[in-house]
């Protein structure tokens, strides 16, 4: 009698960014079609690594905490030396893909980089006919950690309305709107009747709390905490309560535009037309909305920002069923 023959091995090299991995999620997916039955290891930075504990065909996670003298990626090329792996994508362009055994190599190049939206970029990468949509993959853990935290202070006064999630931070200069404006766009939209009944979510890291403040102490009693509750995926599954979602160009707007739920991004000097959310249901707001032309995110008035909110709100929402407040 024959051994049952390995499933495919696939070795995927992700970003360390939180938004980059979103942005390419959909190479789990497209790797299943092409090699059914895989077995996918992926390596990639902390912050991104609870996106993949449930992914379909993820056996392994490996964690890239960054070391001097790039001692991170000798440790990783320690862990999958041994293995013949059938397929290496590696999204980062760096020369493990080069240095460990593979029947096919996949890897990134900037020189790809000639004005494509950088989903369309990974699914040429990947050989794919169609745009590898992003996806998040939630589970039954990342729910219950959510519904921890929010359904308490539901219970607590806040109450049963609809959720509008907020992330007010991006970690690179430049793209973080000013947090009193965060305040400021909350005291407009708690006065709006199309918000009554309304609850305010900022959502973020444990770092994130200053600029979350604002908007918290302006929401008041109509105000949910989420920011430091919980990993990423937990973030994640917090936002999927939510029925829209408003926030810097940030790994948690790409997050939100992963999940489906209407998400309006704001953009200062960086390229909208090129980074901002994917998805059929997102829109963005720029300090600056002529191509090729930029202006501080500073110049982003509250009023612009209150408007293309509006905005969002008449066209997804407005008239479509209410979204659950309960898993």
């Amino acid at each position: 009698m024959s051994a049952p023959s390995q499933p495919p091995q696939v070795l995927f090299v992700t970003s360390n960014r939180i938004g980059d991995c979103v942005i390419s999620s959909g190479v789990i997916r497209e790797i299943a079609r092409q090699l059914p039955g895989a077995a996918i290891t992926v390596a990639c930075g902390r912050p991104p690594a609870p996106f993949f504990r449930s992914a379909p065909g993820v056996v392994r996670t490996i964690v890239l905490d960054k070391k001097k003298m790039a001692g991170h990626w000798l440790d990783l090329w320690r862990q999958v030396v041994a293995t013949r792996w059938d397929l290496v994508i590696d999204i980062r362009g760096s020369a493990l893909a080069y240095l460990v055994p593979a029947r096919r190599r996949i890897v990134y190049n900037r020189s790809w980089e000639t004005g494509l939206r950088k989903v369309e970029m990974v699914s040429r990468l990947m050989g794919a006919d169609r745009p590898l949509d992003p996806e998040i993959f939630l589970d039954d853990r990342a729910r219950a950690e959510a519904a921890a935290v929010i359904d308490p202070q539901l219970a607590g006064g806040s109450g049963p309305g609809p959720i509008l999630a907020l992330a007010p931070i991006a970690h690179q200069p430049g793209k973080s709107w000013p947090a009193d404006r965060w305040g400021a766009l909350v005291e407009r939209l708690k006065a709006e009747p199309r918000f009554d009944g309304w609850r305010f979510m900022p959502v973020g890291g444990p770092g994130d709390r200053p600029p979350a403040t604002p908007a918290l102490e302006a929401a008041g009693p109509r105000g949910i905490d989420f920011v430091g509750k919980g990993d990423i995926l937990a973030s994640a599954a917090a936002i999927d309560r939510a029925t829209l979602f408003v926030g810097n160009d940030s790994g948690l707007m790409h997050v939100a535009a992963a999940l489906g739920r209407p998400t309006l991004g704001l953009f200062g000097p960086t390229e909208w037309w090129l980074y901002g959310p994917w998805g059929p249901r997102t829109a963005t707001v720029a300090s600056n909305e002529t191509r090729g032309q930029f202006a501080p995110i500073e110049d982003l008035s509250v009023d612009h920002v209150f408007q293309a909110v509006l905005q969002l709100h008449d066209q997804y929402v407005a008239g479509a069923p209410s979204t659950p407040t309960t898993p």
